[in-house]
């Protein structure tokens, strides 16, 4: 049984880094420097982090949804 959660919990968290880090490579591609304010580094770092942290996560939310769906279908035509 907790081999089961374990191995949920792994997959979960490989998950997450991995679509962090995809997003991370995406958005470079993005040209932000003309939409932020001049001397705003810092500022802009943490929007690029934030931003890249909730595009990731909520695209890693979507499969990890989408795996435990599929994975509990075969559920619905063994009575």
């Amino acid at each position: 049984m907790f081999s089961a959660f374990s191995q949920q919990a792994l997959i979960g968290i490989v998950s997450h880094l991995f679509f962090i880090a995809v997003t991370w490579w995406a958005l470079q591609a993005l040209n932000f420097e003309r939409l932020l304010k001049a001397n705003s580094v810092l500022k802009a770092r943490v929007l690029y982090t934030l931003l890249t942290v909730a595009i990731g996560s909520a695209v890693s939310n979507f499969f990890l949804d989408y795996l435990f769906y599929s994975q509990q279908l075969p559920y619905m035509f063994n009575q």
